[in-house]
This record gives C-alpha cells, structure tokens and sequence, in this order.
C-alpha cells in the first residue's frame, strides 16, 4: 500500500519548469534530517488557464527526481478533483485531492440519514477525545444536522474514491479529502463525524484538508488570531488520531493545510503542535513558485524585467477577470496598488523586492503580490516568450524558488 510519509508538502509549479528547485529544497531539508515527502500538485483549473494536461505533472516531477537521484517515495496530486473532472487525471496522478466542497450542504435521502444516526447514536451525549482536556458534547439534533450537512458530500468522495480504484486498484494511490473551500470552519464534533462517515464509504483517507477560521488569501500571510488557530489546529489533531482508531482509517491519517501559501504567522504553532503531539502534516503551498519566477525574472533586469512589467500593468486593466475566480481566497485593496506609470521606472531590485513576502522590506506590497498570484494567465497567453526568459535566467530564477521554499517554508515549519 503506498504510505505518505509523516511531513509532506504539496508543490504547485503552474508552469512546469521548477521541479529540479523544488526537489533541492527537499532534499537540502533531508541532509539535515527533515526528511519530506514531495507531492507535485497542479488543479483543473490551472490545467485550463494555462494549457496544460495532468500528464504534464507528470513528466516534470519524474524528470527533475531522475535527474536528482532521488531515491525516496514522491507523488503526483490530482488537486481538488470532482466526479467532473477526476477522470482525466487518474492515468497520471498517484496521490487524490477529493474536494468534496461543492457536495456541502447538499441533502442526502432521508433513509441514509436515518441509517447514519442510528450507527453514529453510541456517540450522542458526551464525546470524550483522547488529548482534549474538555467533553465534546453532541445532541440527537446536532447529530442529525451534521449528518444533513455533510453526508452527501461524503457519500459522493466514496464514489469518487472508488472511481479511482476501480481503474487504479486498491492501495496505489493517496486519498485525501478537502473540506477547506467552504464559508464556515468545521467545528471537531463535525470533523468527527466527518470522519465517521468516510469511514462507513471505505474511503482510506491518509489526509484531510478542513477549513480554519481566519483567512488564507492566496500568496500572503494569515489574517486572523493565530492562537485561535493554533486551537483548533491542535483538537483537530486530536479528533483525527482518535477518528482513525474508532472507524478503521489509515493509521498514519494526518491533517492537511491548504495555506495558498506563506502562512508563516501559524508555522510557529503548527511546528510547536507536530512535536508536542509526534504528528506529521501536508502543507500545500499552492502558486508561490509562480511568484518566485516573476521575482527572478525582475532581479534578471533587461528584457525579462520588461516582460514582468508588461504582465503587471495588464493585470491591472484585467484585475475583475483575473480576480474573479478567486474572490474568495484574495483581499486586494486597489488603492494601493502602483500604477503601471510608477512600476514601469522601477529597477528590478525594487520590483522584486514589492513581491517578494518580506514583510520587514519596505517596499513589500501584499495587495501587488496577490493580484501578481492570480495573474499566470497573463503569461500563459505568451508562454513561448515566458518559457525562453525562465530558460535564459535558468540560474537566478531557481535559486528564488528554492531558497523560498527552504528557508522561508522548510526552515520555518520544520
């Protein structure tokens, strides 16, 4: 049965062209004994956007690991596939993202309902986890809420779940279920009961991605009370490992955190969390590397930091369409955004330094950096310009990549 290791990282690489970096910060975090599991990840919708095809992932990250030696476990993520689009990637893909987000809500039959409280009515009253110091309490109501709210949508990850097996076969690839792109936080009674109801569709879930409170918005830091986090981060822990034991899930079942990146407010206490706890995590770090290219790019100067500028005042005449499928996972406030004017006598220090995430720089722009996140389309629609520039500032552009993802993501959660 393929096993994810206990620390993992998703690594979104929109373009394709940053596996052998992405790999370096691997396997440099390895020489110092963290040892990770590389999860290349890339979503239908970026395939879309960009032009791209889920077998595309694949020669990239099987490239960059035969090219590197590297002998460790590693796996190719069909991010957040539904029963619409799970088919074109199971050729391709080893590991599942099962966004079950869109199911939420919906109703299951009432006879399934009633069969699902009558199995989950030994749990009514008080609810005691092992490692939360007070009762978790649920109500016949609560009970039969939860299960109105969320057993559709877990019976419809069983269904996808075992589309993937029937083509794949049992044990071949990773199972994780995405709950994270919904308005409200699942509370650990409900992530119990989540969990329960996976267990009863035999879906072997190794990771399970749920909503936090506060917002992560694509490309910068997390908004909200970071102890209020670590909170919930900890119960969550908590609920999974004894989820696992009580339904039959995977032993190794972990939480999984879909950042959209840089969330280094809460890296402290998910760090102090794993250790207290002996518990692994998946982080997805979604578009960062796109955004390290364009910072590369920008420190490249010439005509790559023209190209860059170019990409930037176009984002802005196109900001409502580039923002829109987004809305939710973005926070730009436009009065603070350059004009193409200012940017366009910027040198190429100052342009990187706007980008990238370090909030002690001055120059530092979380708004230009958000827009600069959801504008990969822009160089997509010029992609034989943008691949020869990352293919002749080969050297400057890899070493943003792996530099941020080792010591501002590796160093600092691990």
């Amino acid at each position: 049965m393929k096993k994810l290791g206990k620390y993992s990282i998703g690594l979104g690489d929109r373009f394709g062209h940053q596996g052998h970096a992405q790999l370096k910060a691997i396997t440099e975090a390895g020489k110092k004994g963290i040892d990770i599991t590389p999860v290349w990840n890339k979503s239908n919708r970026e395939h879309l956007i960009i032009g791209t095809q889920p077998s595309d992932v694949r020669i990239e990250a099987d490239s960059a690991v035969r090219k590197a030696a590297f002998k460790k476990p590693y796996f190719i993520d069909a991010d957040h596939i539904n029963l619409d689009t799970v088919d074109k990637f199971i050729p391709s893909s080893d590991f599942f993202t099962i966004d079950v987000a869109s199911y939420i809500g919906k109703r299951a039959f009432d006879g399934e309902i009633a069969t699902y409280i009558d199995n989950a009515g030994k749990y009514i009253g008080k609810l005691e986890v092992p490692g939360i110091k007070k009762s978790l309490k649920c109500s016949l109501k609560q009970l039969a809420d939860i299960a109105e709210k969320y057993l559709f949508a877990a019976k419809k990850a069983g269904e996808i779940y075992r589309k993937i097996e029937k083509s794949k076969g049992a044990g071949n690839f990773i199972t994780e279920v995405s709950m994270d792109e919904v308005a409200q936080p699942q509370t650990p009674v409900e992530l119990f009961f989540i969990l329960a109801m996976l267990g009863i569709e035999g879906v072997p879930v190794q990771t399970i991605a749920p909503k936090f409170s506060g917002r992560f918005n694509k490309g910068v830091d997390y908004a909200g009370d970071p102890l209020r986090f670590a909170s919930e981060f900890e119960e969550d822990l908590m609920v999974v490992s004894f989820a696992a034991n009580e339904f039959g899930l995977p032993e190794n079942i972990k939480i999984s955190v879909h950042s959209g990146s840089d969330k280094f407010a809460i890296y402290p206490h998910i760090r102090s969390l794993l250790l207290k706890h002996n518990k692994g995590v998946h982080l997805k770090t979604a578009g960062t590397t796109w955004l390290e290219e364009v910072t590369g790019l920008a420190e490249a100067g010439g005509t790559a930091l023209e190209f860059v500028k170019e990409i930037y005042a176009h984002s802005l005449e196109k900001i409502e369409e580039l923002c829109a499928p987004y809305a939710d996972v973005i926070d730009i406030d436009t009065n603070k955004l350059p004009s193409a004017g200012e940017v366009s006598v910027w040198n190429g220090s100052k342009f990187a330094a706007s980008l990238r995430h370090d909030q002690g720089n001055p120059y530092y722009n979380p708004n230009m950096r958000q827009l600069i996140h959801v504008a990969y389309k822009l160089a997509a629609q010029k992609m034989d310009i943008y691949f020869r520039l990352l293919e002749e500032h080969e050297e400057v552009v890899s070493q943003c990549v792996f530099d941020n993802i080792y010591y501002r993501h590796i160093l600092r959660l691990f």
